[in-house]
């Protein structure tokens, strides 16, 4: 299927883009204040707090989309319950310890508890750990199914991603809030359109109980208990992701980071309750075997909704995933760049280095994506390898009970991500490729996470003294 974009349609497109750039732009180039650049002064309220959290942790909704549209109302138990949990406990144990906490990043955390070498080489899996490459690819696919497959996914992703360092480079973090705000109110009210419409064109919720699968209607989705394990402890990636730090050490209370990320979740549930039932409709309405199940939600928009309100809900989507991008691009730029970096290139201003990290992080990103084409590839891939290896080292920051001697830190991050990226590799050229990632029916996050238990148990440090924060 193409898209019958008209001529009101694209002209509420490039308004957003216009927009876009007018909301980052509006204030000037970014102060070289090294806080008020990365952490917007550390003075960002309730509702900025809760609108640039909650569309930034929704960035993979055309990833969404694939799995309601295959697997149905297990999306909120596997994409949605376990970070529900996990942010949860973020804001109960570590939000208000975060905000309190002096360092910018998370690598300057690490430096700072453990020592300058671990902080810098922490920095580089957390690169890859914020790396935008799913968002591009969904941008990407998106944009060329609007222009009718005129050229490559590919091109498209490149020119979106590219622009994203255009506008993100100049206003800072500030910038990305403030698009932040209106890409909130946009992915929203483009879905509840979406779903009223295919409610108005298919019928109600007891009509399409009877249209999906038994599948569909499944908790589980058909899925193995171990596959669905592996997306909890994914969910971990909330206590390393540097995008939750971030927001919290930018709140201006520790109060307003905790309450923020509890509102955040209220947002998140009722979000996941339109994707996932929108997801449901594409089936019923579009029929099984979409040769691109990622472009359910886009399919489903160009069969139902007139001129102009499709153009707003593409909008929405591209509100959703942008939301995502810039703030990833921002902050694996500013890891690259001002934690990584800045110790080979002294004499270089912090930001200057941030901005160039963003460029090489866009760059990588659009790498990674013809690797691997998927997004939920993708997801799992980054998260399987990188999060066994920070998980420890990043709560031993703020949890006494976690503290790593300084000697067992780098072993930790190497050891136990080397080991998942090995069992990933071995599960790759597995024969039996019905398993996945998993290698004699393991996936690869678990042998990682063990190493990294069993390097904890060994190494952990008892001492309380130097611990301001306990």
């Amino acid at each position: 299927m193409e898209s019958t974009f008209s001529v009101l349609d694209w002209l509420l497109v490039a308004s957003y883009f216009v927009f876009l750039i007018w909301l980052s732009w509006k204030k000037g180039w970014s102060s070289d204040n090294e806080e008020e650049f990365l952490l917007s002064g550390r003075k960002v309220t309730l509702p900025a707090f809760v609108a640039t959290l909650v569309s930034t942790w929704y960035g993979g909704i055309l990833g969404v989309g694939e799995w309601s549209y295959q697997y149905g109302i297990s999306q909120w138990l596997i994409l949605g319950a376990p970070f529900y949990i996990f942010s949860a406990l973020f804001a109960i144990f570590l939000a208000g310890k975060i905000r309190l906490n002096k360092a910018l990043t998370i690598p300057e955390a690490i430096a700072n508890r453990y020592s300058e070498r671990a902080g810098r080489l922490s920095a580089l899996p957390i690169f890859i750990l914020v790396s935008p490459a799913p968002y591009i690819l969904m941008l990407g696919l998106l944009f060329q199914f609007l222009s009718g497959g005129d050229a490559p996914f590919l091109f498209y992703a490149s020119l979106v991603a590219l622009f994203s360092v255009l506008y993100i480079t100049v206003g800072g973090f500030g910038a990305v809030i403030r698009t932040d705000i209106l890409q909130i109110i946009l992915m929203f009210s483009g879905f509840i359109i979406l779903l009223l419409f295919a409610i108005g064109t298919f019928g109600g919720f007891g009509q399409l109980t009877n249209a999906v699968t038994d599948v569909h209607l499944d908790i589980t989705g058909g899925n193995s208990i171990q596959y669905i394990l592996v997306w909890f402890f994914i969910a971990l990636w909330t206590f390393v992701d540097p995008s939750f730090h971030q927001r919290a050490a930018a709140a201006e209370s520790p109060e307003t980071a905790r309450k923020g990320i509890f509102v955040s979740i209220l947002f998140w549930i009722g979000f996941d309750f339109l994707t996932a039932f929108t997801g449901l409709y594409a089936f019923a309405i579009l029929g099984a075997g979409l040769e691109q199940p990622v472009l359910a939600y886009p399919m489903l928009a160009e069969e139902i909704l007139p001129i102009g309100l499709k153009g707003l809900f593409f909008v929405s989507l591209l509100a959703t995933i942008m939301s995502t991008l810039d703030s990833y691009l921002f902050i694996s730029g500013q890891t690259l760049g001002r934690d990584f970096l800045v110790k080979y290139f002294p004499k270089t201003n912090p930001n200057l280095l941030t901005r160039i990290g963003i460029l090489v992080s866009a760059l990588l990103g659009i790498l990674l994506i013809i690797i691997y084409p998927s997004v939920i590839d993708l997801w799992y891939v980054i998260g399987s390898v990188f999060i066994p290896g920070l998980l420890i080292p990043v709560l031993g920051i703020y949890l006494q009970p976690f503290k790593l001697k300084n000697i067992f830190v780098i072993g930790t991050m190497i050891g136990a991500s080397a080991v998942s990226f090995i069992w990933l590799i071995l599960g790759t050229m597995s024969p039996d490729q019905s398993v996945g990632y998993a290698f004699y029916g393991v996936e690869p996050f678990y042998p990682g996470l063990a190493v990294a238990f069993l390097i904890w148990v060994v190494g952990r440090d008892g001492d309380v003294e130097d611990s301001p924060l306990r």
